[in-house]
């Protein structure tokens, strides 16, 4: 569904991402990890068209993203850095807006609030909601419009454990019951180690590794996260 092939993103001459490739397959979930600063929400960003490429291309299902060209955005649910959204108005109010902006129907608003946790906020601001809240409202944006792909930045960010493993459950729900893409990436290694079908391994601007889980698994009975470290350290894994 996704294809970056030898992408190059510069800024103010630095060069931040470098010969970058990456695949993700259609229906399935696909975790980029990486420290602060390897390329992580540039490469969603370039993904959503929200950036160009210095150089390189990507494409979705098959088509070239270019910025100017917008149509795709039906195709995507994004998530990236902080959400914003209208304060004033409700949880439904801001999820209509959504919807009549995307041009899609507004019948499954109910549905996404609840999958979510939200379906009781009723009138209340956005403004009255916890950090939480609004990463769940974002998830519910995000997924509003029925999109072919999700691309998710830290997606359960301000979630408590219940609400991680919430959101996890219907991560998985979505690419098995609605056949969906899902690109994420989180800090916390165990959510991806839980629900990735492949993981990519973003060092200092290009991907140092791309591989199953199940491979991941095999070379390395500890887990993700020593994998990951294994990599991040310097070292090789089969």
């Amino acid at each position: 569904m996704i294809q970056v092939h030898e992408v190059i993103k510069t800024f103010d001459g630095k060069e931040v991402l470098r010969n970058l490739n990456l695949n993700v397959e259609r229906g399935t979930i696909y975790g980029l990890l990486g420290a602060n600063g390897a390329g992580k929400t540039t490469t969603f960003k370039l993904i959503s068209g929200l950036l160009q490429p210095t150089a390189g291309t990507i494409r979705f299902s098959g088509e070239v993203i270019q910025t100017q060209n917008r149509k795709f955005l039906k195709e995507m649910g994004v998530l990236i850095e902080t959400p914003v959204f209208y304060e004033h108005l409700s949880a439904r109010e801001n999820l209509e807006i959504h919807l009549a902006y995307m041009g899609c129907d507004t019948a499954d608003i109910d549905n996404s609030l609840q999958v979510v946790g939200l379906a009781d906020t009723g009138e209340k601001p956005v403004s009255k909601f916890s950090l939480g809240m609004k990463q769940r409202l974002a998830i519910a944006r995000a997924i509003s419009h029925a999109p072919e792909l999700l691309v998710l930045d830290e997606p359960v960010n301000g979630l408590d454990p219940m609400g991680i493993r919430q959101m996890r459950e219907l991560f998985l729900s979505l690419v098995k019951d609605q056949d969906m893409t899902i690109l994420i990436s989180s800090h916390i290694l165990s959510e991806i180690e839980h629900i990735a079908d492949k993981v990519g391994v973003l060092v200092n601007g290009h991907i140092a590794k791309e591989v199953s889980m199940s491979e991941v698994r095999k070379s390395c009975p500890e887990g993700l996260e020593d994998y990951f470290f294994n990599i991040m350290s310097g070292g090789a894994q089969g």
